[in-house]
């Protein structure tokens, strides 16, 4: 269906390097639902199993994007998200006691990224002694995982400070570990993307879709620079190299904004011309893991309304996730001229379940009959008067109606694919980098710089392409106009939902600031501590001298 790296191929292989993989670090299999026992240690050192080995250390790129995990640790706890009606890991929004060092997503993410980065180091322990494969392969290859080794320990980081920084093969269980300091954990990133910048595939799109190319990587060394900025770790010249980096992304022959905004997470348009890494995953589903889970979270329970029931167009709604009224009333204030609020939440359901129902939220009429693809329910994101909904054929559900299960749902993960409307297991690419990120973290690197109007240009790149049809104008800002704060908003204008905004408040400095300003759910419990997560007890437990040997993070 794509030209993808071979999907089958990497699920089925990757539970069998996994095996390989296993080492103090892992407490799960990556692909533990088909593990192959018996295989040769020596397998790795084939061509075969060189190439097994590198797809199966992409398969954890999938352990992060779309899963459950990966957006509760970026979306929760938040300015612009807080807590819908369901799910069982509110207190990752809330910042409550249950949130722990027993955790199962601290769990979880540790061991399974521990899995990907023992792969990682396996290949390229290994890379030498593989015959059968050119020179060239070798190099790009060993690039690709050095990029992705990189990248797991950038996250590991971000949540957890210093953590055990493995840079060789673990082949047996040890009970010897320590934490890094963090300055030492962003001096193995660097030098990972660095080595691997020269050596990965030039052009902007790998003709064997889904893997690392040097665009990728320079977007990620950019995002680390700019991160490490203002981290313990920091140097003087960290905006300017991030800022370098940036560029030469943006400068990507094939690299572009799209024309539209609401055309970059269509569905079936994942491979186009904004996106800079996207991690794959498939319609087959004995190769697709556990799927690209995001179009769950985001939902309303709109299939409970009249004139509606649950269908695969419309998604099976969690409602996990519902945006504060911050998101909804100063982030997305300006809506006459950006056409980004209408394009990011979804506004009109079409009927699936026809017939005559009495209203349940909508009083401004008793009843409503609908047929079979009218409108059912209409959300205008204003208070639309009484009498105008009186006029409404169907039910208007204005931001006065909003709460836990009612509120607006994001499109950007909705997907009409999956094999039928109870499936998690979605199957759309996850978009990871994409050019908008690009331009706005070399706007913000400029701006720490003190060029403003340089700044101010790359902004309005983005929010002229976000602009209705003849309103370019109206969106252009002036260099007067920038602030830090204006692009703390204009990156949830843009980016909303896509697993970043933790991260980018912690990069700021003002997680708890701006959560305690914008989340009513959490402020009551976020303390300075909660910028880092809780090291998993199980990790402690397990290396020897234990907690004097590998200390908690503070609070925990």
């Amino acid at each position: 269906m794509k030209n993808y790296i071979n999907s089958s191929k990497v699920l089925k292989t990757g539970a069998m390097v996994a095996v390989l993989f296993m080492g103090q670090s892992c407490g799960i299999s990556v692909l533990d639902e088909d593990v192959v026992s018996g295989i040769s240690n020596d397998y790795l050192n084939t061509a075969q199993g060189f190439n097994d080995g590198v797809n199966s250390v992409y398969t954890g790129l999938r352990d992060w994007y779309g899963t459950e995990r990966g957006n509760n640790f970026t979306v929760f706890g938040t300015d612009t998200y807080q807590n819908g009606a369901d799910g069982s890991h509110k207190f990752i929004n809330t910042y409550d006691g249950a949130f722990d060092a027993r955790s199962a997503h601290v769990r979880e993410v540790w061991d399974l990224f521990y899995a990907t980065i023992n792969g990682a180091n396996a290949v390229i322990e290994r890379a030498p002694n593989v015959t059968g494969i050119t020179d060239a392969v070798r190099k790009e290859r060993v690039a690709e995982v050095k990029a992705i080794r990189a990248h797991h320990y950038f996250i590991l980081t971000q949540l957890f400070g210093g953590v055990d920084l493995r840079l060789t093969e673990t082949l047996t269980p040890t009970k010897v570990a320590a934490r890094a300091t963090v300055p030492q954990m962003y001096t193995a990133i660097i030098k990972d993307l660095e080595e691997a910048i020269p050596d990965l595939d030039a052009r902007y799109r790998h003709p064997n879709y889904g893997r690392f190319t040097k665009a990728a990587a320079q977007h990620l060394l950019g995002k680390v620079y700019l991160t490490k900025a203002t981290s313990e770790a920091k140097a003087a010249d960290d905006y300017a190299k991030a800022e370098a980096l940036l560029k030469q992304v943006i400068a990507t022959p094939g690299a572009a904004l799209l024309a539209d905004f609401g055309d970059v997470h269509r569905q079936g348009n994942e491979m186009n011309n904004e996106v800079v890494f996207g991690v794959q995953y498939t319609t087959n589903p004995l190769s697709n893991g556990g799927g690209n889970n995001s179009h769950l979270y985001f939902l309303m329970e709109y299939d409970v309304m009249p004139g509606m029931r649950r269908d695969v167009t419309n998604g099976r709604p969690f409602k996990r996730y519902m945006p504060t009224k911050y998101t909804l009333n100063q982030v997305f204030v300006n809506r006459e001229n950006d056409s980004r609020y209408y394009k990011t939440f979804k506004d009109v359901y079409y009927s699936n379940n026809p017939g005559t129902y009495n209203t349940n939220y909508d009083k401004s009429k008793a009843k409503i009959t609908v047929a079979a693809g009218d409108t059912a329910i209409y959300d205008p994101g204003f208070e639309m008067p009484e009498a105008e909904r009186a006029k409404r054929k169907y039910q208007v559900l204005t931001p006065s109606m909003y709460d836990e299960r009612r509120f607006p749902a994001l499109r950007k993960n909705i997907d009409g694919n999956r094999a039928d409307l109870t499936a998690e297991q979605g199957v759309r690419d996850y978009i990871a980098f994409r050019l908008a990120d690009t331009y706005l973290m070399l706007a913000e690197a400029q701006f720490k710089q003190g060029k403003v109007d340089e700044a101010t240009q790359n902004i309005n790149m983005v929010r002229r392409r976000a602009a209705w049809p003849g309103k370019q104008k109206e969106m252009e800002i002036t260099p007067a106009q920038l602030t830090m704060d204006f692009i703390m908003e204009e990156r949830e204008r843009e980016l909303l939902g896509e697993q970043m905004r933790w991260f980018d408040l912690k990069r700021w400095g003002v997680l708890v600031e701006r959560v305690k300003l914008h989340n009513n759910q959490a402020a009551p419990n976020i303390k300075d501590f909660h910028v880092l997560r809780p090291i998993p007890q199980n990790q402690i437990d397990r290396v020897e001298g234990g907690p004097s040997a590998f200390p908690q993070n503070p609070g925990f």
